[in-house]
């Protein structure tokens, strides 16, 4: 752990909030990054621990400890991730449920990305940057399944064309709230940014367009039901929006819309599964189709439906 440093609080200052100072005088750390020394009690004042919103005044002598610089590359970590198809220019990979694909900002590592880097050798491409090696597309945290990483720079390049061109394959499997009136249907309504919660995103007007296909798999009496999603746009949360705008938001997924039925146990997480991406081979052109196993909660919360029903 680093050692604290004394700093004084430099002439002119009054009564000016401690982050805002801290950040005004070590520009290279980020307000988020330095929030964490104040969350972790590491900035003093008179030996004792203050608050972000501490009024400072010029003459105060503060001790704190810096946070840790961000790392400027990733490292390969054993995350025992599975590879379902590698070769000398792509690996298709299978998302563990809970693992955040790729680095950012207040991001928790490791990452897929790390676990990639191991699970690879170390070869991936870094055309996307050092912080996101091999990274064309991405899924949610708690979304599992189906994954393609570029192996080297031209398969990158090509990749990334085929998702901006539409010519990936992409079925996902979502458990859903509710029982849908129709068997089948399609929705095209625009996604943005959520005008409030800058971290959601909303069907809204004048948005970007996006398209879901979805269809019953399979009914669980009336509470829930197994429905297979075709995916011709790649939004930022596509599914879950579309599926809460049907009125059917994916079991767990309290960020858009679940909610316990009355004596059910909200699960820990939602249960939404990349089943199926298809592609053609950035190099040799051969198409290529990759089915994901269903994880084993994912398989263990469809048998407890089909009991229930």
């Amino acid at each position: 752990m680093p050692e604290p440093i004394p700093f004084m609080v430099p002439e002119g200052v009054e009564r000016e909030r401690a982050d805002r100072v801290l950040a005004e005088n070590f520009p290279n750390f980020s307000r988020s990054r330095l929030q964490k020394s104040f969350d972790r009690g590491e900035v003093l004042l008179n030996g004792e621990a203050i608050k972000k919103k501490h009024p400072l005044e010029a003459g105060d002598i503060l001790s704190l400890v810096l946070p840790e610089p961000p790392p400027s590359s990733v490292e390969p970590v054993d995350l025992g991730i599975e590879l379902l198809y590698q070769d000398e220019h792509i690996a298709v990979a299978l998302k563990p449920c809970g693992v955040i694909t790729h680095g950012g900002p207040g991001i928790e590592v490791p990452t897929l990305c790390h676990g990639m880097m191991h699970a690879c050798a170390g070869k991936l491409s870094r055309a996307s940057g050092d912080l996101r090696p091999g990274i064309v597309h991405r899924l949610d945290k708690e979304t599992s399944g189906a994954i393609v990483f570029a192996r080297t720079d031209e398969a990158f390049f090509k990749l990334v064309a085929g998702f901006a061109g539409r010519e990936i394959r992409k079925e996902y499997l979502a458990i859903v709230t509710g029982n849908p009136r129709l068997e089948s249907g399609t929705v095209k309504e625009p996604i943005d940014r959520h005008p409030v919660n800058r971290t959601r995103m909303a069907v809204i007007e004048g948005g970007r367009h996006a398209h879901t296909d979805w269809q019953v798999v399979e009914h669980f009496g009336h509470a829930h039901t197994l429905v297979r999603c075709f995916l011709h746009t790649g939004r930022t949360h596509q599914i879950r929006v579309h599926l809460s705008h049907l009125g059917h938001p994916i079991l767990g997924d309290t960020t858009y819309g679940y909610r316990p039925r009355p004596g059910e146990k909200a699960p820990p997480h939602f249960f939404l599964h990349a089943q199926l991406l298809g592609f053609s081979h950035p190099i040799t052109g051969e198409d290529m189709l990759f089915e994901a196993p269903l994880p084993d909660a994912f398989e263990a919360q469809v048998e407890r439906l089909r009991q229930s029903r």
